[in-house]
């Protein structure tokens, strides 16, 4: 009986040591879009400042007054939204490089937030009629990368790169 039970201990030993060494790792081009998504949400939130805390007197001045008038009209909400999108996507980003499952719930946060934020833009502030055709590529281009960092890091998590 004690040899059965030094057999069971043994054999249970050995499996766990080898759940404990087999580690999924990532490939390269994970980290490859790790960092592209860190430099897109430092971007994001460089802007961010930029928009409402570095925008001078000067620069508003360069700026058309219809655009300067849609930038005024915006409510405050959209600003701590905008916030959210921007803040919890470069947590996301850090997370992705450092292999935690949070990113995926961060991604997701701020993939809501872009959405509110940038179709708000787009169709209740009516830029179209404002600043032309043109104006929504750039929305349109924040929405698909939001779409793309959060399913990637969904199947980073699957694939057990996440921790």
């Amino acid at each position: 009986m004690e040899h059965l039970i030094q057999y069971n201990f043994n054999y249970i030993y050995s499996i766990n040591q080898s759940i404990m060494k087999s580690t999924t790792k990532p490939n390269t081009a994970f980290y490859i879009i790790a960092v592209l998504a860190l430099l897109w949400n430092l971007m994001g939130v460089f802007f961010w400042v930029s928009e409402y805390f570095l925008m001078t007197d000067e620069v508003r001045a360069a700026l058309p007054p219809e655009h300067l008038e849609l930038i005024n009209s915006a409510p405050s909400w959209n600003m701590i939204v905008y916030a959210i999108a921007v803040f919890t996507g470069l947590l996301a980003s850090i997370a992705l490089l450092i292999r935690k499952k949070i990113a995926v719930g961060l991604f997701g946060i701020s993939l809501i937030a872009v959405l509110i934020v940038q179709l708000y833009w787009i169709f209740i502030m009516d830029t179209v009629a404002v600043m032309g055709a043109q104006s929504v590529i750039m929305p349109l281009i924040v929405i698909a990368l939001a779409i793309f960092e959060y399913f990637y890091s969904k199947g980073a998590n699957q694939n057990g790169w996440l921790k």
